[in-house]
């Protein structure tokens, strides 16, 4: 019994087989960053709608301010289906690369309209509904934990700066919400096992944006003007976020003073 031996390949034969293969990926990864390209303008736009929040009056307008933004998301769904419809079912992580930070935008100000309305964190199933992608990895086009994770780290980047200009516009009620929320969210990440990623060092920057929420809430509680749900408002006044070495110089003048007294 013999067996056939296969003809020998040149270089050239082998290397042409290739040719068609490339130029195939090629142009499909060209297609995706189009559409990439077409939701991540979606994304800047919708990003520059939700600034308004930090804008004069923007709290007798809150509720205009978010309509509009979830409004725009009818769009972003749109090209997520165009995007989806490109992307081969098994090679989803394949161009990951191509759309994970359009995503993590999407995931932010979806996350921060969540907290507007509703004063909570937007599950990860919520938001891929509100994206238009699935939830779970094995149905396909979805939501990826990091997308998630990274796009709430974000938000509280984003609150930390709101709590400031919510005080700044006289509101002394908000900072201990947004408090209370950062802590919740800092807790939460505590919880995962991190270890020496993109995503720790984001988190990282969490606690400085805790710290400076802090800083806020301890600005206002010295000055009587903290306002807890119950509460009376109170008028709008002279407000500044000091930081630690301030603060601890300021307690050491009170301190000299009340024992020269």
């Amino acid at each position: 019994m013999t067996t056939s031996v296969p003809p020998k390949s040149t270089v050239a034969t082998v290397f042409g087989s290739f040719v068609g293969q490339l130029e195939t990926e090629a142009n499909l990864r060209d297609e995706i960053r189009d559409s990439v390209k077409d939701v991540d303008r979606l994304s800047r736009e919708l990003a520059v709608a939700l600034s308004d929040i930090h804008s004069n009056g923007a709290s007798e307008r809150l509720s205009e301010i978010v309509k509009e933004a979830n409004g725009r998301f009818e769009e972003v769904r749109k090209g997520m289906e165009g995007l989806i419809a490109k992307v081969p079912t098994d090679q989803y992580y394949i161009f990951h690369e191509n759309w994970k930070y359009t995503v993590q935008k999407l995931v932010f100000a979806a996350a921060l309209i969540c907290y507007l309305e509703h004063g909570r964190l937007a599950s990860l199933e919520e938001i891929a509904l509100v994206i238009g992608v699935k939830s779970d990895r094995k149905n396909g086009f979805h939501l990826d934990l990091e997308d998630y994770l990274f796009g709430l780290l974000s938000l509280a980047s984003e609150l930390s700066r709101y709590c400031v200009n919510r005080v700044t516009a006289g509101d002394y009620k908000s900072p201990g919400k947004i408090f209370t929320f950062l802590g919740e969210l800092g807790g939460g990440f505590r919880l995962l096992n991190l270890k020496n990623s993109e995503l720790r060092r984001r988190f990282d920057a969490l606690k400085y944006d805790e710290k400076k929420v802090e800083e806020v809430i301890y600005d206002l509680s010295v000055r009587g003007l903290l306002v807890r749900d119950g509460d009376a408002p109170k008028e709008p006044g002279t407000f500044r976020v000091i930081d630690e070495k301030t603060r601890l110089s300021a307690d050491f003048s009170s301190d000299s003073t009340s024992m020269q007294e």
